[in-house]
C-alpha cells in the first residue's frame, strides 16, 4: 500500500492507473475497468485490516468513480476503458466483458464488507446484470464478451468464470445470500471438473460453442502466437490452476463437499510441479502439451509474472493449514524466498510485474492498467485470515 499511498488518488475522480518503478505516473488519463475495480478492493481491504478512515474514504472515492464514470445508466453496462481528463470523460472502449463485471461484483462486495452500506445494492444489481446478459444455464457458465448494446460475441473463456466464482464467494461473505454461494459452486464444478475433462484434468483457457450441442469445446489455437494478451493467453496457465485451487478451498470452507479438497490438491500440483523453473526459480507463465512427446508438459512462456507467484503462495498456505501436510509449507517458503529476492521492490515498494525467465526486469513499468497489486495484497490478506482462523 505504501507504494500507492499519496500518489494514486486523482482528486477529480478515481485513481491513476499507470506507475513506473519509482511511482511516477506515466499516463494520467487512461482508466481501465479492471484497475478501477481493483482499487476498490485494495482500499476496502486496507480499511478493514487497519481501520484507518483514509482508506474508507478512498474506498468510497473508488466506488463512486466506478459507478459514475464506468457505468452506463442507459444500458447498465460498464465501459472497459475510458479517458478521464480532469473530470472530462471519453469512452474509449464500451465493450462489456464478463471478466469486468466479475470485478464490479467483487468491488461492491468488498466495499460492503468494509462498511459502505450503499454498496450492498450494487451486489444484487451486478449479479442480476450478469444473469441477464451472460449466464448460460445449460452450460453452467458465463459467456465472455458483448458489444455495448449487449450482442454476445462468440468467444468463451474460463478466466471470466474463475473470477466470477471469486466474486460470488465474496458476495456471499458480504450478504450471506445462499444464491451467490450456490452459483460459486456451479462455476467451480463446471470449470474444474467438467471442462477440465478436455485437458485430462487440467483447465484450458479458451473455448467456442459447439454448433451441434450448444456446449463448450476447446479452441486449442486461440491466441497461440500472441504473448501480449494478458487476459487471454495461450496455453495452460499454472497461476490459474493454483488460483482455482485456492477458490475450491474457500468454497469448501463455506459449503463442504467431498471432492473439493482432493481436486484443490490436484490443481495445485498441476500448477506447480509442471511449472517450477529448477534453473532460475519461480513459476513460469504458460505450459502446454509437448507435441512431439504427447502427455508431457513443456514451457510455452517462460516469463515470470508477479501474480502467479502471489496466488500460488497463498494457496500453499491454505493447503498447509487445511491438510497439515508440511510439503505445502515448503512450497510457501520456496515461493516467498523467490518472490522476496526477485519480485519485491525493496526500495520503492510493491512488486515488479513481469520478469524474464532468468529474472531480469522487462521494463520500468511496475504497475500498468490491470495490476494495482490486487493479487499480491489479496494473497497476504488471505494468508493472514487463514492463520488467524487456524
Amino acid at each position: 500500500m505504501a507504494f500507492y499511498d499519496g500518489r494514486c488518488l486523482d482528486p477529480t475522480g478515481g485513481f491513476f492507473h499507470f506507475f513506473k518503478d519509482d511511482g511516477t505516473v506515466y499516463d494520467r488519463t487512461t482508466r481501465h475497468l479492471v484497475s478501477s475495480t481493483r482499487f476498490v478492493f485494495t482500499q476496502a481491504m486496507a480499511a478493514r485490516r487497519f481501520g484507518e478512515t483514509k482508506y474508507l474514504d478512498a474506498t468510497r472515492h473508488a466506488l463512486r468513480f466506478l459507478r459514475e464514470a464506468h457505468r452506463d445508466p442507459a444500458t447498465g453496462g460498464y465501459a472497459w476503458q475510458l479517458s478521464w481528463d480532469n473530470g472530462r470523460k471519453t469512452v474509449l472502449d464500451a465493450t462489456n466483458h464478463c471478466y469486468g463485471l466479475a470485478f464490479v461484483l467483487l468491488a461492491h462486495a468488498h466495499a460492503a464488507m468494509a462498511g459502505i452500506a450503499e454498496a450492498r445494492a450494487g451486489i444484487a444489481e451486478t449479479f442480476e446484470l450478469m444473469e441477464q446478459r451472460f449466464w448460460e444455464p445449460a452450460n453452467g457458465l458465463y459467456a465472455d464478451e458483448a458489444t455495448a448494446d449487449w450482442q454476445v460475441l462468440p468467444y468463451r473463456g474460463q478466466n471470466a468464470n474463475m473470477h466470477a466464482c471469486e466474486a460470488m464467494l465474496a458476495a456471499y461473505e458480504a450478504t450471506s445470500d445462499q444464491r451467490y454461494l450456490d452459483r460459486a459452486a456451479v462455476l467451480a464444478d463446471s470449470v474444474t471438473r467438467r471442462l477440465a475433462q478436455h485437458g485430462k484434468g487440467m483447465v484450458w483457457e479458451h473455448y467456442r460453442i459447439d454448433p451441434a450441442t450448444g456446449g463448450w469445446t476447446p479452441d486449442w489455437d486461440y491466441n497461440r502466437h500472441d504473448k501480449t494478451n494478458i487476459f487471454r493467453p495461450w496455453g495452460y496457465q499454472p497461476g490459474h490452476h493454483t488460483e482455482w485451487s485456492k477458490l475450491l478451498l474457500i468454497l469448501d470452507r463455506h459449503q463442504p463437499a467431498d471432492w473439493l479438497l482432493p481436486r484443490s490438491q490436484e490443481l495445485f500440483a498441476a500448477g506447480t510441479e509442471h511449472a517450477w523453473d529448477t534453473a532460475h526459480g519461480g513459476l513460469v507463465y504458460g505450459i502446454a502439451d509437448d507435441e512431439k512427446h504427447h502427455g508431457k508438459m513443456v514451457v510455452c512462456d517462460g516469463d515470470k509474472y508477479f501474480w502467479v507467484q502471489a496466488e500460488s503462495l497463498a494457496t500453499a498456505a491454505l493447503l498447509a493449514l487445511r491438510t497439515g501436510e508440511g510439503g505445502y509449507w515448503d512450497w510457501y517458503d520456496r515461493l516467498w524466498d523467490y518472490s522476496w529476492e526477485h519480485f519485491v521492490d525493496h526500495e520503492h515498494g510493491a512488486w515488479y510485474r513481469i520478469l524474464t525467465p532468468d529474472n531480469k526486469k522487462i521494463s520500468d513499468e511496475k504497475s500498468p492498467a490491470g495490476k494495482v497489486d490486487y493479487h499480491t495484497m489479496g494473497a497476504c490478506y488471505e494468508v493472514w485470515a487463514a492463520l488467524e482462523a487456524a
